[in-house]
């Protein structure tokens, strides 16, 4: 199975407002970027869409160290989930957990994958990053210009 690293970020303008999401998936010397938009959103559902968007992109099962700057998604997928799960999508507080949709589009994605999940400090200096995030800041100014 071909290793395949992928940096997501999320962005937003405001929150909620305007938002983008990129990702770079990197496997040898081959490199993709993709990204997009949305008018009217959170950083979290941005930070989710580019964890979503990076896995689906790949055409085959991977080994996948997948890199993103969000706790929330971090803790989210590797900590909180089985628990949502087990309580009907509820927190431990029994409330409704946010952004369900999104959440249940990322486990089925990472079902599809073989997922190593690394946090990293976001504007820190790690280059996959900081271009992930240049890609969600695109992505808005395109949606805001109109493209």
């Amino acid at each position: 199975m071909p290793g395949v690293e992928i940096y997501t970020d999320g962005a937003c303008r405001g929150n909620p407002g305007p938002g983008g999401w990129g990702a770079l998936l990197i496997a040898g010397e081959q490199r993709k970027e993709i990204y997009g938009a949305e008018a009217q959103t959170t950083n979290n559902r941005m930070e989710l869409t580019a964890a979503i968007e990076g896995l689906l992109a790949l055409k085959r099962r991977c080994e996948v160290a997948l890199y993103t700057d969000s706790k929330y998604v971090m803790h989210g997928i590797t900590e909180w989930l089985p628990g949502w799960k087990a309580r009907g999508w509820r927190t431990a507080g029994r409330t409704p957990v946010k952004n369900q949709d999104l959440w249940e589009r990322l486990d089925l994605a990472v079902q599809s994958q073989d997922v190593e999940w690394h946090w990293v400090r976001g504007h820190a200096g790690t280059a996959g990053n900081e271009r992930a995030d240049a890609l969600a800041n695109l992505a808005i100014d395109r949606l805001l210009r109109g493209h």
